[in-house]
This record gives C-alpha cells, sequence and structure tokens, in this order.
C-alpha cells in the first residue's frame, strides 16, 4: 500500500528493554511500522520476537525505551487501555474460545455495540470458510479455521494497527496461501507488524524487515533486498 516515507511511523519502537522475571530478554530492540505497510518481524527462536509484541501491548512492559503509538507514548500504560487505542493482537497458538461458536467468538471481539455488523462482509470475504462454519464450536474446526477466526476476532474492533504473532505456524501449505491473500488484502485497512518464523512467507507478505537476535534489532530494511542476501538470511534465520 502506497504511504509517505516522511511521515510519523504508526509505530515506533525505540531501544526498549524488557525483563520477565530476571531475565533480560529485550536488550534494546526498534522497530518503525509505517501506516499502511506490512513490517515483519524476523529471527531465530527465542530471539524475543513475541516478547517485543508483549512488550508494545503492556503485557511484558518495557522498563526503559519508548513505544509510541500515532505519536503518543504508551509505554506504562494497561495493556487493555492500549488495545483500546486500536491495536489488535492475534497470539500465537490460536487463542480461541473453543466451546464457543464462531458466530460467539466474533460477537465476544466487540469492543463497542454494533461493529461486527459493520465488518462482517470484510471479515467473510477474508474468510468464506467462517460463514459457513458460523454455528460450530471452535473445537470443530481444523487449525486452519481457527487461524482464520484469530485473525477474524482481532478485524472486528476498529483496529488501525494488528500485531500477528506465527500466523502460519503449523498450517496446511493451501491454508498459508489462503492466509497469506487474506493478510495481503488486510493490509489495505489496516497496518500489520507480523512475526514469522517461516521466511517464505514473511517474504511474500512484507515490505519491510527487522531482524531481532539475542534481544536486540541487529538489521532492517526492504524486503526485497533482504530476499537477495543469502548470507544475512543464512546467518540471522538459519534459512537456506
Amino acid at each position: 500500500m502506497a504511504h509517505d516515507n516522511g511521515a510519523i511511523p504508526l509505530l515506533s519502537v525505540q531501544g526498549i528493554h524488557t525483563f520477565i522475571g530476571q531475565f533480560h530478554i529485550l536488550e534494546g530492540v526498534t522497530v518503525d511500522v509505517p501506516k499502511g505497510d506490512i513490517v515483519a518481524l524476523l529471527g531465530r527462536n527465542g530471539a524475543g520476537k513475541t516478547t517485543t509484541l508483549k512488550s508494545i501491548l503492556g503485557i511484558t512492559p518495557p522498563s526503559q525505551g519508548r513505544v509510541l503509538f500515532d505519536g503518543e507514548e504508551i509505554q506504562g500504560r494497561r495493556a487493555f487501555e492500549i488495545a483500546d487505542m486500536g491495536i489488535g493482537f492475534v497470539p500465537e497458538h490460536r487463542a480461541i474460545f473453543r466451546d464457543l461458536s464462531v458466530a460467539e467468538n466474533l460477537k465476544i471481539a466487540e469492543r463497542n455495540k454494533g461493529e461486527l455488523a459493520q465488518k462482517e462482509d470484510l471479515i467473510f470475504s477474508l474468510f468464506p470458510d467462517l460463514k459457513r462454519l458460523i454455528k460450530l464450536p471452535g473445537t470443530n474446526l481444523s487449525g486452519g479455521q481457527q487461524q482464520m477466526l484469530a485473525v477474524a476476532r482481532a478485524l472486528v474492533p476498529d483496529n488501525r494497527l494488528l500485531l500477528i504473532d506465527e500466523p502460519s505456524e503449523g498450517l496446511a501449505p493451501v491454508i498459508i496461501e489462503q492466509m497469506i491473500e487474506a493478510i495481503k488484502q488486510l493490509s489495505a485497512e489496516t497496518t500489520v507488524l507480523l512475526v514469522e518464523q517461516n521466511f517464505i512467507v514473511a517474504s511474500h507478505l512484507a515490505e519491510s524487515y527487522v531482524i531481532i537476535e539475542e534481544g536486540q534489532s541487529v538489521k532492517n530494511g526492504k524486503m526485497s533486498d533482504l530476499t537477495e542476501d543469502k548470507e544475512t538470511i543464512h546467518r540471522y534465520l538459519g534459512a537456506a
């Protein structure tokens, strides 16, 4: 999606440090996400990618550094206040309510009454399966369908930024293709910061990237440049 390179990023994470218990997980992570873009957060397992998302949301608050959303500092606020500003989170392992129906899962995601009705067309155009399965409980859905529902839930409220953690994990290739297509279409509606272990998926989706290694952001740039840079891919991501 077109954006103004001179504009203030919608999300700006500036040198954050985050502890979980006594463990110093993030030791200086910086990420800028321009409005309307898809940015991929890359790195090996345990590099600190998920903790970065949780730090933005205030689930694991950073002890130093700044997080700005639309130019406003949000670090130190409570997680629900940050979410209410228009940041949606699709966690790893598809945290849907398995005993509730698809319809109930979507309804419960409303922040304000009537939001689901406004978003139904978008959600069902992205994920037609969900319309067909609307009355079924979450437990009856395949892994791919649960992932679709997890993303759809984050679309119900009016979120200006979506943080999506490992959307392709454990999915069959045909479902991964559907997910890539849906997230691409989403970027016309919102801005996306994506954690993705699968480099091929990330390279199909993101316009730019940030690599995290051992809790620090070590490299960033255009995804089109990274896909040509086999040495960097191998060094930081271990991908062939």
